[in-house]
């Protein structure tokens, strides 16, 4: 099977059950370069995504504030008690005494792991869609990374608007600051999906060509 030059060896190696290479349809796209580029800046994106969201849910527990005299995370709530000079960890019904609500907090917990297990498909989603050349696969990576991102933004927002009135800006850990980030790198991960498609390409190539 011959490689065509320019191409990315390493997406030939993982695509190499496919019968042509590149897909049909594509063949312009790999030989000048302008598909591989692309992709691979997605690709390294959706990996800085997956990075953060790992940092600040499984790594850091889900805190948004990690201080001596303060936890505040998705699953940890702690106070310091005066009487005690240590942190007291409170939780249901405690909680609801202060302004939450377990619906509101199982939304929040439920919107920002549902963003991270959604954005976990996305890599080899994308993958099978461009080794395949499958506009439906590359859409379905595009509402993937749609979905992480409502999730993502509604669940962080449910939450700071119950714990606000225990924090500020300057207490807000590296835990809030991935995810911040992460957020930010989804909206643009999915706007980088969304134009460079394949079909997306192939329509510019194809005005390319016929300009010339």
């Amino acid at each position: 099977m011959s490689v065509p030059v320019g191409s990315a060896p390493s997406l030939m190696f993982l695509c190499k059950g496919q019968e042509r290479w590149p897909p049909s349809g594509y063949g312009r796209l790999w030989r000048d370069g302008r598909g591989s580029l692309p992709f691979a800046g997605i690709m390294i994106l959706a990996a800085v995504v997956i990075s953060l969201l790992s940092y600040a849910l499984l790594w850091n527990s889900g805190n948004l504030v990690e201080m001596p005299n303060l936890t505040i995370g998705f699953f940890n709530f702690c106070l310091w008690n005066e009487d005690t000079g240590s942190l007291q960890c409170l939780g249901f019904p405690e909680l609801e005494a202060l302004g939450f609500s377990r619906v509101g907090l199982a939304l929040a917990r439920l919107g920002v792991y549902g963003a991270f297990v959604f954005v976990l498909f996305v890599p080899l989603t994308l993958l099978l869609a461009q080794c395949n050349g499958n506009e439906g696969e590359w859409q379905l990576a595009v509402g993937f990374l749609a979905m992480s991102s409502m999730l993502l933004a509604s669940g962080l927002g449910i939450f700071l608007c119950y714990v606000w009135k225990w924090i500020r800006l300057s207490l807000l850990g590296p835990g809030f600051l991935a995810l911040g980030l992460a957020q930010i790198s989804l909206f643009l991960l999915f706007m980088a999906t969304a134009v460079f498609s394949p079909q997306a390409r192939t329509r510019s190539s194809l005005r390319t060509a016929s300009s010339v």
